[in-house]
């Protein structure tokens, strides 16, 4: 018998929000208290020769395998994993694979990997995985459409497509009932049998649930719950050329898993009175369970600056405007983790961003805050020169004793180090030669201006201070080079390097010991907080600048960094080593967001 693991919440106290308060009663209300799990999905008879369930509720994350997951989805994935573990309970991860022309496995692949990476799992504590697929249960979802023809409780329907829209009516017109709506049992099971072996066309007819074509909800006006389709599923083959509706599959998954609390997104909340009409006959047929499940709504994410239409995000893969699913600048989860977020920092967003049932749009500002809280206390200190302009110190030779002396430098790897922890170093040299940024340098200095400029100091980090003397220039008239000569016995942190007092210290890297990287400077891939609201073009709204490429120099100190190590590069922001691309023989940094937030001013 699967156990799941429990999580002591007393320590930390969560936000409440409407979907804790309603488990905290049904709780308190024993409410499932003598539920039954047989330690698998299945039916009534199943789910009876079960013990009492272990787990206090049942949750369950249910993706579509048509794409990769999206920042809304981890919203979705922290709140059910999250509400499983903080009660007791367990998370089932189940693919709602009903739709065989748009699923492959590749993105079943890549949703496993994306919601373990967040840092969730649904394994019970022996081990169990609640791994499941709603394409295992179409067997019995066949058994309880034929229940529900036997009982009178659906028929098949072979108006077209245009026909049985017309008689559906309109928030102001009731419906119109079906001419096939009359048939018998028998001759509408024998319909559906036709059906499932084949013998009519695509599109040929349809079994509907009868319920009421009157009602004011469109949704309970004869929904249809099995169409004729022709493709090969990617689990079961060709074995079916029927296959159900979602909104029938989706309560009938609930139910076989023994589900508690089914938490969707607001735009089911008007089907939530066919889910309880479908399951209220099942359980009265004693096909599933009772309790049966129940459905609850909270408001999706709304981000801004970034499209979550997975139909918008394939096409700007297929149509090459991004180099994939995993491209830094998408908003999926695989874009996420390459762009350098971490689970933690996803975790505290959605934590944050709270629970509602009232839409709102969510500034990106708040994911990005939440990054820089997560790296500000991990993320490894690191200089880098992306503008690279060379300085030499015309008088090394004659301070040092030679032009070749490397002098060397350290600084701290991470100054807000924990207390007690031990502070790490990172270790550099100082020679005649160094990069420094092309704007520290400016032949005629602006208004106060306080880099280099000829007669200023300023001290190089961790290093001299040092004096500008000029520059050189290319045939064009282009700064080539920066001189400067080094103030002797001014080094950082030594007896009286304070003695000459500047108004700047300016990152650098040393020609000698430099290494050359590539550095991807990623931005928000739209220029605008609503990019495919109100009937927009999205791809108008695309920004040119949302990646520049640039060559650049970063300190000896990254030449150990490894795929998906986060630094922040001094002055600069937060970086992360490419988990694709990045080589230690050829390394590739991404700009995850800058130190501070800065877009649009």
């Amino acid at each position: 018998m699967s156990t799941p693991v429990h999580h002591d919440t007393t320590d930390t106290a969560k936000p409440s929000n409407f979907l804790r308060q309603i488990i905290e009663a049904d709780l308190a209300q024993g409410t499932h208290a003598n539920n039954r799990w047989a330690g698998s999905p299945g039916d009534a008879a199943h789910q009876g020769a079960g013990a009492i369930d272990p787990a206090k509720i049942r949750t369950r994350f249910p993706p579509e395998p048509n794409g990769y997951l999206h920042v809304g989805h981890a919203k979705s994935i922290c709140l059910n994993f999250g509400l499983a573990r903080d009660f007791g309970g367990v998370c089932h991860l189940r693919f709602d694979d009903t739709n065989p022309e748009k699923e492959e496995q590749e993105y079943v692949d890549a949703i496993v990997e994306a919601v373990h990476w967040l840092g969730f799992d649904w394994k019970d504590s022996d081990g169990h995985e609640n791994l499941y697929f709603a394409s295992n249960y179409f067997d019995f979802m066949y058994r309880a459409a034929e229940y529900l023809i036997e009982a009178g409780h659906a028929y098949v329907d072979e108006q077209s497509a245009e026909e049985m829209r017309a008689s559906r009516g309109d928030f102001g017109k009731p419906g119109v009932d079906s001419p096939y709506r009359g048939r018998t049992p028998a001759e509408n099971l024998a319909r559906f049998r036709e059906m499932r072996d084949g013998q009519h066309a695509d599109g040929a007819m349809v079994l509907r649930a009868k319920i009421d074509m009157a009602s004011p909800n469109i949704n309970l006006r004869d929904p249809a719950i099995y169409r004729i389709k022709r493709a090969e599923h990617h689990n079961t083959g060709n074995k079916w050329c029927i296959y159900p509706m979602y909104t029938f599959a989706h309560p009938v998954e609930d139910a076989l898993e023994c589900i508690t609390h089914s938490i969707c997104t607001l735009e089911f909340e008007d089907q939530r009175p066919f889910y309880d009409w479908l399951l209220d006959r099942l359980a009265e047929g004693n096909l599933i369970a009772k309790p049966h499940p129940r459905q609850y709504e909270f408001a999706r994410l709304n981000l801004t600056y970034v499209v979550t239409s997975k139909r918008k995000l394939k096409h700007l893969v297929d149509s090459g405007i991004v180099s994939g699913w995993d491209d830094p600048r998408m908003p999926t989860i695989a874009g996420l983790r390459r762009r350098g977020y971490t689970p933690a920092a996803i975790q505290a967003f959605c934590e944050r961003i709270g629970v509602t049932k009232d839409y709102s749009w969510i500034d990106y500002g708040t994911l990005e805050g939440c990054l820089r809280e997560d790296l500000e206390v991990k993320a490894h200190r690191a200089m880098v020169v992306l503008d690279p302009l060379k300085l030499e110190l015309t008088n090394w030779a004659e301070v040092f004793g030679s032009s070749d002396h490397l002098e060397a430098c350290s600084l701290s790897a991470l100054p807000h180090a924990a207390e007690g922890e031990t502070v790490p170093e990172r270790h550099f040299t100082l020679g005649r030669e160094v990069w420094i940024e092309r704007e520290d340098f400016a032949e005629v200095p602006p208004k106060g201006y306080k880099r280099l400029f000829p007669g200023n100091k300023v001290r190089l980090k961790g290093g001299y201070v040092i004096e500008c003397t000029g520059c050189e220039k290319d045939a064009a008239g282009n700064i080539a080079k920066v001189l400067a000569t080094v103030v002797p016995d001014t080094k950082s942190g030594t007896p009286g390097a304070d003695s000459v007092k500047v108004k700047a210290a300016i990152t650098w890297v040393g020609v000698q010991d430099g290494l050359q990287a590539e550095v991807r400077l990623y931005d928000r891939l739209f220029t605008d907080a609503q990019p495919d609201a109100g009937g927009k073009d999205f791809l108008a709204l695309l920004n040119p600048d949302s990646l520049k490429v640039v060559t650049a120099y970063v300190e000896p100190s990254l030449a150990a960094a490894q795929a998906e190590d986060k630094f922040q590069f001094e002055r600069f922001g937060y970086f992360v080593a490419d988990r694709k691309d990045h080589r230690t023989d050829k390394p590739v940094f991404n700009r995850v967001t800058g130190l501070k937030d800065s877009w649009g001013r």
